[in-house]
Parts: C-alpha cells; structure tokens; sequence
C-alpha cells in the first residue's frame, strides 16, 4: 500500500489521503478506512467524507485534539485487510436519451464516430462506481465510462442545467441533482430525484454504491416524474453480482 498522508486541512477536519490516482483499488481501501473508523467509535467524529482518493474526517476539537486523533487513526490502518466491505447496491437510474433533454447527444456521436444509439447502448452498458458526491448535493462523481463515448466539455458552460440532467466530461459521466450551471455533454435525463430536501433521506445517491442507467421513453419519463411530484418513486436497486458472489 502507497504510504497514507494525515494532512491537516482546517481546525476541525483531517484529510486521510491513501493515494495520487482514480481507482477501484484505493477507492476499496477508503471504503475500508470508512468503515474501521466507525466501528472504533472514536469519540468526537463529526462526520467522513470520501472522495476519489482520501477520507476527510471532521472532529470536534473540544471532544478530541488533532494530535491525538491522528494517532488513533495510525493505529486503523493495520486493521483494513481484515474489514470486510459489504456488497454495494446497484442502483437502477432511469434516462430520457436526447431530444431537449439531451442536446449534446448528437455531438457525443459525431465527435466519436457513432451513432446516438451506439452511444445511449455504450453508456447503458456499464455499473458505474460512485467515487464521491460534491459540487452539489447529490452529485455523482462516476468511474469506469467506456473511452469510446468521452467527450470534453462545452467550450463555454450553460448558466442553467436542469435538475436531472445526465452529461458527459472527458471520460466521466454523471447527472446534476438540481438546476445549476455546468460545462458538461448533455445526454438525457432523469425524472429522480438525486437530491430531494423534502425527504427522509435527501440525497439518494451513496458513495460506494454503483449506477447502471437504463433508457426509457418519454411516456415512461412522464409517468416516474408525476410520483416523484407526488408520494414518491423507488428507485429500483440490488446487490452488485461481483461483489455478492
């Protein structure tokens, strides 16, 4: 394992950096990390955050001071091969591919030479990781898009993207949870809610959890957008296969 960095990032947080690069590997790792240090029940965690390569833990300096903390979270590092990760659900994430509600789908194609269909069937294709949330809340920062449909981002950003929006940025790919602006290809969209402030749960998406979007017509789209306007939708979700076995 590379040598894990305690960085001192502000006067309540300390950043667990486990890496320099975007992989399944230390994402693992972090996940592991995650999971040791709940279970230690250190007193004085606020909060963890994961991102693509380090664990931010948020403490309480009345309850735990820095130098104290860092040795306790030394001292988890010997326990991560022993931490058995649970398996990761996959969530079932429906799109509307192109049309108004994917704009850049024609220019994905061309700039690829594909089709539009060739790149909704590549992009429908995969289970993408959820490395980390950010930007806004909800949004999924997602490994493992196919090459073949990369694509840069807009030269100039949109000043509004609508909540639900699925886009594309070099070879990542992810959805806008609310209406924001953004560089990003735009693709599809979808009718969840990835970030809804009125529920129990806001944000639906986990770090650690998988997406695997599927295409849908715009009868369907309607159909899913009306409960998410009312009682709700479910999302349809299950156990990673590789994970479960």
């Amino acid at each position: 394992m590379a040598e894990v960095r305690f960085l001192l990032t502000g006067d309540t947080s300390v950043t667990v950096e486990f890496g320099n690069e975007i992989s399944t590997e230390i994402n693992a790792k972090i996940r592991a990390f995650n999971i040791a240090l709940q279970q230690s029940k250190i007193p004085g965690i606020v909060e963890t955050v994961p991102t693509y390569r380090s664990l931010a833990v948020h403490y309480d300096p009345e309850v735990i001071l820095y130098g104290a903390l860092v040795k306790k979270l030394k001292g988890l590092l010997g326990q991560l091969d022993s931490i058995q990760i649970p398996p990761s659900d996959v969530l079932e994430i429906p799109v509307l591919y192109g049309g108004e509600e994917g704009p850049d789908i024609e220019f994905v194609a061309e700039h690829n030479g594909k089709t539009v269909q060739e790149v909704i069937d590549i992009h429908t294709s995969t289970e993408y990781l959820i490395y980390m949330l950010g930007f806004t809340p909800g949004f999924t920062y997602l490994g493992g898009m196919s090459e073949e449909i990369a694509t840069p981002r807009l030269k100039t950003p949109r000043v509004l993207i609508p909540g639900g929006s699925v886009g594309i940025a070099g070879a990542q790919t992810g959805v806008y949870p609310i209406d924001s602006p953004g560089g990003w290809q735009l693709i599809g969209r979808t009718p969840v809610r990835m970030y809804d402030p009125d529920r129990a749960t806001p944000i639906l998406p986990e770090a650690g959890q998988y997406i695997k979007f599927y295409a849908i017509d715009k009868a369907e789209y309607d159909r899913i957008a009306a409960l998410e306007a009312g009682e709700g939708y479910t999302v349809r979700r299950h156990p990673r296969k590789e994970a479960a076995e």
